[in-house]
Parts: C-alpha cells; sequence; structure tokens
C-alpha cells in the first residue's frame, strides 16, 4: 500500500447530520486569523476537493479540520468545510467537533460537565458538555450573534412567483420560507423536492435580496433555505419542524443550530420569543436541537440575539485517507446526479 498523503479523520455525527474531525496529516493553512486561514481552504479547494468530493466524500459530508487556536481564550480551533461552503459557524458542526475532541481524549474531560471554548473562522463559541462515563452525552453550544436582516421581505421564484420570505443569520445566512403554504408537511418523503427547490431559493434570495453582515463584508450570499413548520407554544417553551436545504442540493438531516439560531432572531424580531424561552427545532428524520436565547445585542446597527443550542454527537468510526500517486483523479470528481439538484 503507498500513499503520498495521509490524512486522519474521526467521523461523527450530530442529531443525524455528518461532521468529520480531520484531527492529522494536514497542516495549518495560511493566514493571522482563523477567518483569513477559512478563506484560504476556500480559494485553494484542494484539501476541500480531497475530502467532499467523491470516492471518499460526497454531498452528504461535512468535514472540519482541527487547527490551533488564534484567540488566547480558546482551547482549540475549527474551520468547517461544508459541501458548497467554508462558512463563518456550524450548529451541528460544532456539536461534532466538541464531542471528538471530549471523547476521543483530545481535550481532557470532567465529568458531569466540562467547559471548552472553541474558535470558529466567525469568532468564538463557548461549549457546555454533560458528561458521563467518558462520553458527552449533550453538547450546549453558545452560538454567535444572531439577528434578523428583512421579514415579510418579496422573492420572485421562477415557477412559484412571489413569495414572502425571511432571511436572518444565525452564525450563517438563510432564506425562510413558510414550508405550509408550498404545501410541505416536512415528512421525510419529501426530502428530494425540498432540496431541489431550496437550492433555487437560495439562488434567488442572494440576486434579489442580497445578504450584508454588518461586520463580515466578505460573507455577501445566502447559504440555506429554511422551510419553516408553524411554531406550538406551551409556556415559555416553544417547538417546531424544520428542514434547510443546502446547496447544491441535500437535506440537513439535523435541524441545523445555525438555522435555529436564526429563527429564533426572527421569532424576538416579531416579539413571538423573548429571553429565556426555549425553541425546540424538528428534523425530517425528528432528531432534535433544543434552543434557548440568553440574551440580547447588538451587530453593527441591528439588534441580535445570544443563543445558545445544544444537541448529541456520536463518534461513528476512525479513518486514514490515503492518495495512490497513481490515481487519475487526485482531488475526487463530482456528478450532477448528486450533486447539483436544481
Amino acid at each position: 500500500m503507498r500513499s503520498s498523503k495521509t490524512i486522519h479523520v474521526i467521523s461523527a455525527h450530530a442529531e443525524g447530520e455528518v461532521g468529520d474531525v480531520i484531527v492529522g496529516g494536514v497542516t495549518p493553512p495560511p493566514g493571522a486569523t482563523l477567518w483569513e486561514q477559512s478563506r484560504w481552504i476556500a480559494r485553494d479547494q484542494t484539501l476541500r476537493n480531497f475530502v467532499l468530493n467523491e470516492p471518499r466524500g460526497g454531498v452528504f459530508r461535512h468535514v472540519n479540520l482541527l487547527v490551533p487556536p488564534k484567540h488566547p481564550q480558546a482551547d482549540a480551533g475549527f474551520i468547517i468545510m461544508e459541501p458548497e461552503d467554508t462558512p463563518p459557524m456550524s450548529g451541528s458542526n460544532s456539536i461534532c467537533v466538541a464531542t471528538v475532541l471530549l471523547d476521543s481524549g483530545i481535550l481532557p474531560m470532567t465529568e458531569p460537565e466540562t467547559q471548552i471554548t472553541l474558535e470558529a473562522p466567525g469568532g468564538l463559541v463557548r461549549v457546555r458538555a454533560e458528561c458521563r462515563n467518558g462520553k458527552a452525552e449533550r453538547i450546549f453550544v453558545q452560538n454567535l450573534p444572531s439577528f434578523a436582516t428583512r421579514l415579510d421581505a418579496r422573492l420572485e421564484v421562477e415557477g412559484l412567483g412571489t413569495l414572502t420570505v425571511d432571511t436572518a443569520y444565525g452564525g450563517d445566512s438563510f432564506v425562510f420560507v413558510d414550508a405550509r403554504a408550498l404545501g410541505f408537511a416536512l415528512t421525510p418523503d419529501e426530502a428530494h423536492d425540498i432540496a431541489r427547490l431550496g437550492t433555487r431559493i437560495t439562488r434567488a434570495g442572494t440576486e434579489q435580496l442580497g445578504f450584508h453582515h454588518p461586520e463580515n463584508p466578505d460573507w455577501r450570499h445566502f447559504s440555506f433555505c429554511l422551510f419553516a413548520g408553524p411554531v406550538s407554544r406551551d409556556g415559555t417553551e416553544l417547538r417546531a419542524r424544520s428542514a434547510v436545504a443546502i446547496r447544491p442540493g441535500k437535506v440537513d438531516r439535523s435541524p441545523t443550530g445555525t438555522a435555529l439560531s436564526a429563527r429564533m432572531a426572527v421569532l424576538h424580531a416579531r416579539g413571538e420569543m423573548a429571553v429565556g424561552d426555549r425553541l425546540t427545532a424538528v428534523s425530517l428524520i425528528d432528531s432534535t436541537f433544543a434552543g434557548r436565547i440568553l440574551g440580547t445585542t447588538r451587530v453593527g446597527d441591528l439588534p441580535a440575539i445570544l443563543p445558545e443550542i445544544s444537541g448529541r454527537g456520536w463518534i461513528t468510526g476512525i479513518h486514514q485517507h490515503l492518495l495512490d500517486p497513481s490515481d487519475p483523479w487526485p482531488e475526487g470528481y463530482r456528478l450532477s446526479d448528486t450533486w447539483g439538484a436544481r
């Protein structure tokens, strides 16, 4: 067996969404900050292609690169690589990274609770893990400040006409649509149609509405479309089904932590959710993330919330990705049957 590179990976998932973690074989990319390092990876594409493209990856896979943190308060840094984007933050991926760091012993675990600080490209996130018998059983993540950008905006989508949408940021950028108004009950059999339609809505949102982050001028597009189910309430406890379409055409198996953060920001902006309220988001596979509004702040001139999300993660395997020097597809390949649900 021969290989010109060997990348060591611990595979994991958070409430169903794959978030593998590279723990060795890759040197930290150049850059003075984690954001600059993530931009280098996004431009270079070599690592992204190797781990995300077939035959090693697939449209279902996200991969995180562990890097030394830049911030003195952080215990570890991570750069998220999603099928199309290298984003500021990801809820499911942060849960996978925290699970791998603690369950594998890379960072020490303290029972019944371990607290660590992670540095994502978008900033610091505080993590609290409930731990028992050597397992991080539930991960709580204080996510990046989240905010609504537009409420009840009009969006033209070919074949659908004019939609009324909300837009928001929860560590990544979203267009929200009313799932029921579009005829979706948010059941597993609808995943293919949600993925295809969601990518069209996301593209239309970027083209017609645009996205602007007050403190990160590099992030100028919408990444996702959230199909939002109706919210039920029992006192301070809220619950809703949802599905997130991820470019180039898949549905998040988890409830999407950044979507939960963004949705809490929209509900808060509408006066429908207050500090201390909790929102449980339910995915197409009936997995759940729990969200809570910890407080309020501002991002630039926009009012924002301080969200906390929580969920469970599990390690699924340990892999060594190799590259035979004679392999004619050293960076893998993509075909539109899975990579292009338009």
